[in-house]
């Protein structure tokens, strides 16, 4: 099975200029295809953007809203697989979420953010409810999470025990803790034996100064491709054989014992 090659698009775009953030998502698609990437990954509520207080219920799209729409356009005028994130409204809740829509436009997986970060995030979003959203692209199964949930090690050992092999982490990593972009997420990815595409926005953005360092992770611990702090288009390769070697070596889902882990639930 061929090497997936993944696009890392690190940008914060412009709180609230929607059509812009398009137009920058439209141009990383067209510099992603002609690398030869089969998808590209874009940060945290990178449609709208992330400071963008008290706006978050006037830019709130459904899953199929004309956000989707204009994005599965990019996907199938470039050829590949776009995941971006957005406000997602169903009803009256309000959902930080993830949306990974295939070459051919169709949408593949959406998936709401579980775990919220900080007064902002608590404040106007509602906390998914479904740990393992799943998708498959090109023989690979894909999995997403959103910043924050990463770093809690139970939601990537469920998706290592779903199955993922590589597990997309659109995110807004701010300072001071950049130590999770350049330590826990190559850790994840070793422990759970999975590639971990982890996405981050750059620079200030309101109150927030966000540390860039998007990274692709293998299963070995070892970053494949790895951005600096600024605006940037990283691209690296998700080996299928490579992981399953790994897996083979290092057998950490067969070796546990999940009798003696009732008291973590």
């Amino acid at each position: 099975m061929p090497s997936l090659r993944t696009a890392l698009l690190q940008s914060s775009g412009r709180p609230g200029a929607v059509a812009e953030n398009l137009k920058t998502l439209d141009e990383a698609a067209a510099r992603a295809a002609g690398a030869g990437a089969r998808l590209l990954v874009a940060p945290e509520l990178f449609f709208t953007g992330y400071a963008i207080g008290d706006a978050v219920p006037v830019l709130a799209e459904p899953a199929d809203g004309p956000g989707a729409q204009a994005v599965a356009e990019i996907a199938v005028r470039h050829g590949l697989a776009v995941l971006y994130g957005y406000p997602e409204r169903d009803g009256e809740r309000i959902f930080n979420a993830s949306q990974l829509i295939g070459a051919d436009g169709v949408r593949l997986a959406n998936y709401r953010k579980t775990h919220l970060f900080g007064c902002f995030e608590q404040e106007w979003f509602t906390p998914g409810e479904q740990t393992v959203v799943q998708a498959d692209l090109d023989g690979i199964r894909i999995g997403l999470l959103i910043c924050y949930d990463v770093e809690f090690p139970e939601n990537v050992r469920a998706h290592a025990l779903a199955g993922t092999d590589l597990l997309l982490v659109p995110t807004a990593q701010m300072h001071p803790f950049q130590f999770v972009a350049e330590s826990v997420v190559p850790v994840r990815a070793f422990e759970s034996q999975m590639y971990v595409a982890y996405v981050n926005r750059t620079g200030p953005e309101g109150e927030f100064e966000f540390v860039g360092l998007s990274c692709l992770a293998g299963p070995d611990g070892v970053v494949r491709t790895r951005a600096g702090r600024g605006e940037e288009l990283v691209i690296g390769e998700v080996d299928p054989e490579f992981l399953a070697a790994s897996r083979a070596a290092n057998p950490y889902l067969a070796d546990r014992r999940p009798g003696l882990y009732g008291s973590l639930a």
